[in-house]
């Protein structure tokens, strides 16, 4: 079945998503939400969409609409969702999906309530060569620990420095660096690694009051994971999972191309990548919609219960993690 999809945000990464769902042939374009209408037509009317709505009530009411996806500010996610999922239909949400745990539970109970599935769009999780390090992890013999790295600069920073707050560098839009890449390497932590029994963030915070890069450690029983993030400055340092004889290399944890397995007593190095897809975002769009299209199927709500798990389990450290270094968002006081 074709999923007829609404769109909410009309940014670079809703482009990525759409541009992937139409490559899937599973999806076809049907609305936009925007605060204007000239903005919903801009965007939706080359992808085909003929419904275009500036009312949230009417857009969510819309009776052709299948699943919508999101992609507005961070601090709306969550009352665009509920408003949706209210209405019957189900949500893709971009990371970081929620503000804080009290919000991820009501809107993980208002889905059931409304028989609605709601999908983390933690792209990387969904990838064959992030599937493909899980597996290697396996391997390796007594995990000595794990450096994550991703961190890029934001051209939206020379804003701040100018004296603005744009939205991603805003504690009442739900920004900072944890939350729009920090989310990555902590979703690459606690799928390869579960849940640390403790976490520490050391944030550098910038003049908007948000973190504009920082220190993540994970502490487990016999190792450490250790995790940089950041939007004001760029590292080009490969991630690694090192053990007592083996350690894997990548050059990231999201868009993975290069996996090499380095057996230091053997002498031996291994790629053991597969080709990535051109489209990055399909993987995820494919396997959403298998879920939504086969509900009663035991392998599709297996893999969606496990997904759930894993966003609720980040959720609740990314909280954590802001509390620990004090950073606290207009969301979190309502």
């Amino acid at each position: 079945m074709v999923l007829n999809l609404g769109i909410i945000g009309t940014n670079s990464i809703t482009n990525v998503f759409v541009d992937a769902a139409l490559e899937s042939k599973l999806y076809a374009v049907k609305a936009v939400y925007s605060r204007t209408i000239e903005k919903a037509q801009a965007f939706g009317e080359p992808y085909g969409a003929d419904v275009f709505e500036t009312d949230l009530t009417a857009f969510a009411q819309h009776p052709e609409i299948d699943v919508v996806y999101i992609a507005s500010p961070n601090s709306l996610h969550f009352e665009q969702a509920v408003e949706i999922m209210k209405n019957g239909k189900h949500v893709i949400v971009e990371k970081p999906m929620f503000s804080n745990p009290t919000e991820w539970k009501i809107a993980a109970e208002t889905a059931k309530e409304n028989n609605v599935f709601m999908f983390d769009a933690a792209r990387h999780i969904h990838e064959e060569n992030f599937k493909r390090v899980k597996e290697e992890i396996k391997n390796i013999e007594h995990i000595q620990g794990a450096n994550l790295t991703y961190m890029k600069y934001s051209s939206r920073y020379d804003n701040v420095l100018n004296g603005e707050e744009p939205n991603i560098f805003s504690l009442k839009f739900s920004g900072g660096a944890l939350a729009d890449l920090g989310v990555y390497v902590v979703y690459a932590a606690i799928d390869w690694f579960g849940v640390p029994q403790s976490a520490h963030y050391f944030a550098q915070k910038i003049s908007t009051g948000v973190d504009g890069k920082g220190t993540i450690i994970f502490r487990y029983p016999t190792f450490d994971v250790t995790m940089q993030t950041g939007k004001i400055a760029s590292s080009y340092l490969p991630s690694e999972i090192y053990g007592l004889n083996k350690t894997i290399s990548l050059d990231g944890v999201t868009g993975i191309s290069t996996i090499d397995v380095i057996d230091r007593k053997a002498g031996l190095k291994d790629n053991i990548a597969k080709p990535t897809q051109k489209s990055p975002m399909i993987e995820e769009a494919v396997d959403f919609a298998d879920v939504i299209n086969h509900p009663n199927d035991e392998k599709a709500l297996k893999n969606y219960q496990e997904w759930l798990e894993l966003s609720r389990n980040v959720n609740q450290v990314l909280y954590d993690l802001r509390a620990d270094a004090g950073i606290i968002y207009l969301a979190d006081k309502k």
